[in-house]
């Protein structure tokens, strides 16, 4: 019986250490979240083009990043991975404006529609950010473009 009651302790450990770790983990703040988390904007990149971008967006804290990938710039040639910088400028709250910035890219075939991202930005809880411009750097050549249509289905609220 002996060797019975100090396996039966050693459960009874292991059981109050996972509900401690439980109710640890129910406690942890929440992570917090963007929405929409993905969304669609036009833009029209002048001399380049113009077309729909998709941007998905993420938060951790503060910290916030967008990612997007557009059909108004196609590549000419084959681009390497993080040679793509760019910076993606949106009104804030309906007023002021911040941007979000990188150098962060997947190799991109030639022929083949920009990706660029995560391009990375400051948040406060409750900011609304919806995309007005993004300006794309590629061996030392700048496409502007600049939003034609609302981003839909909405603003990132953060």
């Amino acid at each position: 019986m002996r060797h019975l009651r100090s396996g039966t302790r050693g459960f009874g450990t292991a059981l109050g250490v996972a509900i401690a770790v439980a109710g640890t983990l129910a406690m942890a703040p929440a992570a917090t979240a963007v929405t929409p988390g993905t969304a669609t904007v036009s833009f029209d990149c002048g001399s380049f083009g113009s077309g729909t971008a998709t941007l998905t967006a993420t938060q951790d804290g503060t910290a916030a990043t967008i990612s997007l990938s557009t059909s108004a710039i196609t590549s000419p040639i084959d681009v390497g991975a993080n040679s793509v910088s760019s910076t993606l400028t949106l009104t804030k709250n309906g007023s002021g404006t911040t941007e979000f910035s990188g150098s962060s890219n997947p190799a991109i075939p030639a022929g083949s529609e920009v990706s660029t991202g995560p391009l990375n930005g400051t948040v406060a809880a409750g900011d609304s950010l919806e995309a007005t411009s993004l300006k794309v750097v590629v061996f030392g050549i700048t496409a502007t473009c600049n939003a034609t249509s609302p981003q839909s289905p909405g603003p990132f609220v953060f």
